[in-house]
């Protein structure tokens, strides 16, 4: 993993004070097979490997009616990730785009966000498919997919059959 004083050609990183304006309570672990960023995808598919995300106890009947959705929006923490670039050149090739129009991991808050595919849910634990984050990364909340909001519908008589 790069230092935090490595730069690319062209980057520009800003001094920043401790951040002291925010508290987040992180609500569990995401397990991957991924434990170097070098081999963690940069963007999570949908037919990936199974993952799991692992609630603490307190938060699992927090997830009552979740397996009604067959996606969800997975919100983490990128603990390993710098919070100081304002330019980034994101293939080193000497091209500079700002922070905010990248979807890096190098953000002032590195919250990383990955629409799953919901495979199931059994004591806490969801599995699910589409992540692209470390083993071990702090979860901070899991919601609906905001485009599939609307629950699945129950099957109806005769679903599934054909005349």
């Amino acid at each position: 993993m790069a230092s935090d004083t490595d730069l690319r050609q062209n980057e520009k990183a800003t001094a920043l004070e401790p951040a002291s304006d925010a508290v987040l309570r992180f609500i569990g672990t995401i397990r991957t097979p991924w434990t170097d960023r070098d081999d963690c995808p940069r963007q999570g598919r949908l037919d990936g490997p199974e993952c799991r995300i692992v609630l603490n106890p307190e938060w699992h009947e927090a997830l009552t009616g979740l397996d009604n959705y067959e996606t969800v929006e997975v919100l983490y923490w990128l603990d390993q990730s710098r919070r100081d670039l304002v330019l980034q050149s994101p293939k080193s090739d000497g091209r500079i785009v700002g922070t905010f129009a990248l979807r890096s991991p190098v953000r002032p808050n590195p919250i990383g966000t990955s629409i799953v595919k919901l495979e199931r849910i059994e004591n806490g634990t969801l599995f699910v498919r589409g992540l692209d984050c470390l083993d071990g990364t702090p979860l901070v909340d899991i919601k609906p997919n905001r485009c599939d909001f609307t629950p699945k519908a129950p099957p109806k008589p005769g679903d599934g059959q054909t005349d």
